[in-house]
């Protein structure tokens, strides 16, 4: 049996230097590799150069996908950084539904080597990664998780994620990541129009995090810049600042502008994956 690993980079393989922790290319694969049971052989692919993951997007997103797809039938570890392994993890989820292939993420907040979380979260990426069944998961602080609702709960804890129950994920439209301009925008009181007006001019559609439920400020210059940008075309969807409940539309009058403006319901989705299903649908 043959196994993937697709090293990003992240802290998982990263060494103490003068200037603080630095990549040290080949220590995550030889961890794997020293843990590989006798039947398994390995196949890598390493990212050059290595990248915090702060730097991971979507031409990166495209290049997973691409060795997947050219390393077919084989399971997949990809070794990540934690800032953005929500956003890694969304990403597969949705473009490799119906592949039937599995591929389990790995990171850690402490290197190899240094006493720290990275061995047992190695390890229990391996095992995950030979059990049967598609999807695409992660594998960090003794649970394996969905990774299609990820999000990263502390930025220092070992158990720093958690996984948030998503809708059932479609087909995508398109399985690679295009130069669409999307991002996260939130509401927050006080929010001038002409500030979201100005970063909805430049983008193709964006993530709008709203409050509670699905609520928003009775501002009618707001709303109108939502509308404006609907009108042109652009897809606006919403979703809760809560990290858990999701939202309700109906629930709250305070809600009703933004649904007739034409702003979509992202539900209970994660800022991270309504992100995603903007760029592949």
């Amino acid at each position: 049996m043959k196994l993937l690993l697709i090293h990003t980079g992240g802290t998982i393989g990263m060494v103490p230097g003068a200037q603080g922790l630095t990549p040290r290319p080949g220590l995550v694969e030889a961890a794997i590799a020293a843990r590989l049971p006798e039947n398994i052989h390995l196949t890598s692919h390493v990212f050059d150069p290595l990248l915090d993951s702060a730097n991971v997007g979507p031409a990166d997103w495209n290049r997973m996908l691409d060795q997947i797809d050219a390393h077919a039938a084989m399971p997949v570890i990809v070794t990540h950084g934690t800032d953005t392994m929500s956003f890694t993890g969304a990403a597969l989820s949705r473009a490799l539904v119906g592949s039937g292939r599995r591929v389990v993420l790995c990171g850690s907040m402490v290197p190899l080597a240094q006493g720290g979380d990275a061995e047992g979260n190695l390890d229990l990426a391996l095992r995950s990664v030979l059990l049967p069944g598609e999807g695409v998961h992660l594998a960090f602080s003794g649970r394996v998780l969905s990774a299609a609702g990820l999000i990263k709960h502390d930025s220092h804890a070992s158990d720093s994620f958690r996984s948030l129950p998503q809708a059932p994920l479609h087909l995508p439209a398109r399985r690679r990541f295009g130069a669409q301009r999307l991002a996260i925008l939130s509401l927050s009181p006080g929010l001038p129009a002409e500030a979201l007006r100005a970063a909805l001019g430049t983008l193709d559609g964006a993530v709008l995090r709203v409050f509670g439920a699905g609520t928003a400020m009775s501002d009618p210059a707001l709303i109108g810049a939502l509308s404006e940008a609907v009108r042109a075309g652009k897809r606006i969807r919403a979703v809760s600042q809560c990290e858990a409940g999701g939202l309700a539309p109906g629930a709250y009058a305070a809600g009703a502008t933004l649904w007739a403006a034409g702003v979509e319901n992202g539900g209970a989705e994660t800022p991270e994956a309504a992100l995603i299903e903007l760029w592949l649908n």
